[in-house]
């Protein structure tokens, strides 16, 4: 099993140029995020509104195993969502909350697009496209909740402490 596909199809191409330009409009996103003040809104709101996209299950196309589903949203939890979590850092200023950037944080966004793409590519050879699709939005969907739930952990913290 080979990392680089043997063939570059036009689906296949689509997904990579989109995964890039998905990675590249969440980097921008969460650096223009950094430093600014944030709420308790603006931290659950984004799984809230990303789990909406588990609709596309009822296409039985994007259906896997159980255990596939399940396997995806740990790595999601447990790998995915650590280096994030450790380079999000909340701090009071003032009477506001700011999530201050790490130096390091868009070095992780890009080392965990890379991983994505390479790992996509083993997975699409094992299924279809649209359940490779489905695979990886499990997976970001337990990265995002475990990443936020520990940003909601530390805002309370910090809001307790006025």
């Amino acid at each position: 099993m080979s990392f680089l596909p043997q063939t570059f199809s036009l689906p296949h191409v689509a997904s990579i140029v989109i995964t890039l330009l998905s990675g590249v409009a969440v980097m921008f996103l969460r650096l223009r995020a950094s430093n600014r003040p944030t709420t308790m809104r603006k931290i659950i709101v984004p799984p809230i509104g990303m789990s909406t996209g588990f609709l596309m299950f009822v296409a039985p196309v994007t259906h896997v195993p159980w255990l596939w589903g399940i396997a995806a949203f740990a790595v999601g939890a447990v790998l995915f969502a650590y280096p994030l979590i450790r380079t999000s850092k909340l701090e009071r200023v003032g009477e506001t909350i700011v999530l201050k950037r790490s130096k390091m944080f868009i070095f992780i966004l890009l080392g965990l697009l890379i991983v994505r793409l390479l790992v996509h590519n083993v997975v699409e050879q094992a299924v279809s496209i649209p359940q490779t699709g489905a695979l990886f939005f499990v997976l970001a969907f337990g990265m995002i909740v475990v990443w936020r739930i520990a940003m909601l952990q530390s805002y309370l913290k910090l809001m307790r402490r006025r």
